[in-house]
């Protein structure tokens, strides 16, 4: 049997959460509800031991002397902290995921996916720190009581704040969600300027507090250039562990080339998709295959596929907006469990999966200093190496220059954001991205 000592994570303090006084929460309560697994160091006074054997749930143990913490949600109130002095065989050391737009639609289908042990594992424990704004805490508090009445397991703990600072404590996963819509009117320009601000901050939040070796991972638009405000704004945490959000782009190429060649989604691997998220991406037929054959030799329409399939791609999700009222939420949701599956587990033999990262030493002859989806590969560990071993042709390079012409306009259009000078917009064309309206 292992022992392990836990002890309150919340103070006595009684809180009055009106919208005017959330920012003054006291920093002592880690933040604005505090749902409390204590690392093993910080339980100096412990009221609560646990004493859990390998193979069997833990078994909380009250003391008299404990006192009811009127602020916590109940289910949180008394969890478990599994790392002793001797690690437990039945559990991993528990995972900080930090989650921003956390009372959004797409945080709603994620963060029941994610604590459901989708992504890491059956035997991962997970902690939630979830970052909204004064006007969405009531909904945060929300979301925090489903994830309490769903009963998972793996979930230790839930946390909710409006303070990057606070929230992005420790965290070993970001997962940038929240990010301003286009408004009607709205220059893509101005868009840029108040998005590049929030990730901004964010990224400043996330080199003082944050873990080291944090993976960072940007979906609220325009996330390319999001990524690369954000990462520029933590000089401290490599630039490698940015990614912008493409994996959806790439799951809808797949489903069109599957429903083209007649066969099911599994069939169709190395799908790439190049540049931006926006209409100017570049779905990849030359390099993707169908039942281990070139695409071009099962899909002999080589006008469907320069025209009709890129161009379902690339406007997917406006069409989507028009049918639905609203942007994808469910699928973008799929598509990041699907991105962070493909850095915490070895990809598959001879195939790969599509991230915007860092271009700086790429082997494609991009632009360097721009965040662009590219082909990448992992061992599992959470790192990726780009793909080699990819050809091109005219008609790819073509797209590929155009879209990269795109980024690096957006690049000097938040130059103030990233420290690299006055900003200067030369926007090539207002290309909409899905969801900004």
């Amino acid at each position: 049997m292992a022992l392990a000592y836990l002890s309150p994570s919340y103070a006595n303090t009684q809180l009055h959460l009106h919208s005017s006084q959330l920012s003054f929460l006291s920093t002592h309560l880690s933040f604005h509800r505090r749902h409390s697994l204590r690392p093993l160091p910080r339980t100096r006074n412990a009221r609560i031991s646990c004493s859990v054997a390998s193979n069997e749930a833990p078994v909380a143990v009250q003391a008299q002397d404990q006192k009811i913490k009127p602020e916590c949600f109940g289910v949180f109130c008394t969890t478990y902290d599994l790392k002793a002095e001797e690690e437990t065989k039945s559990w991993k050391k528990l995972i900080n995921i930090a989650v921003s737009g956390a009372a959004g639609m797409i945080s709603n289908h994620l963060l029941f996916k994610l604590a459901a042990g989708e992504v890491f594992g059956p035997d991962q424990p997970i902690a939630f720190k979830l970052l909204g704004s004064e006007r969405s805490f009531q909904a945060l508090e929300g979301v925090a009581m489903e994830l309490e009445d769903s009963l998972f397991p793996l979930l230790r703990e839930v946390s909710i704040g409006i303070d990057p600072y606070e929230v992005f404590q420790d965290v070993e996963w970001a997962l940038l969600i929240g990010a301003k819509p286009r408004g009607p009117g709205m220059e893509r320009a101005d868009l840029l300027d108040i998005n590049g601000q929030i990730f901004a901050e964010q990224g400043k939040a996330l080199n003082a507090v944050a873990s080291r070796n944090v993976k960072v991972m940007v979906v609220g638009n325009p996330c390319n250039t999001n990524a690369l405000i954000c990462m520029k704004n933590a000089p401290n945490i490599p630039a490698k562990n940015f990614h912008a959000l493409t994996r959806l782009d790439e799951n809808r190429a797949k489903c069109q080339l599957a429903l083209k060649a007649g066969v099911f989604y599994d069939k169709v691997s190395n799908v790439t998709i190049w540049g931006n998220h926006s209409t100017t991406q570049v779905p990849d037929f030359l390099n993707a295959r169908i039942n281990g054959l070139p695409v071009k030799e099962v899909i002999k329409d080589i006008k469907w596929l320069e025209e009709e399939f890129t161009e379902k791609v690339q406007k997917r999700g406006g069409v989507l907006i028009q049918k639905w009222g609203r942007s994808s939420a469910a699928s973008t949701a799929v598509s990041i469990v699907d991105a962070m599956k493909s850095l915490v587990t070895p990809t598959p033999e001879g195939d790969w999966f599509s991230s915007g990262v860092y271009t700086t030493g790429n082997p494609y002859g991009v632009a360097e200093g721009i965040v662009f989806s590219m082909p990448c590969r992992s061992k599992g560990d959470g790192d990726y190496e780009l793909v080699k071993d990819v050809i091109f042709d005219e008609y790819l390079l073509k797209r590929i220059t155009k879209t990269e012409a795109e980024l690096l306009a957006e690049k000097r259009c938040v130059a103030h954001l990233t420290g690299e000078g006055i900003a200067f917009c030369d926007l090539p064309e207002d290309t909409m991205l899905p969801g900004e309206m």
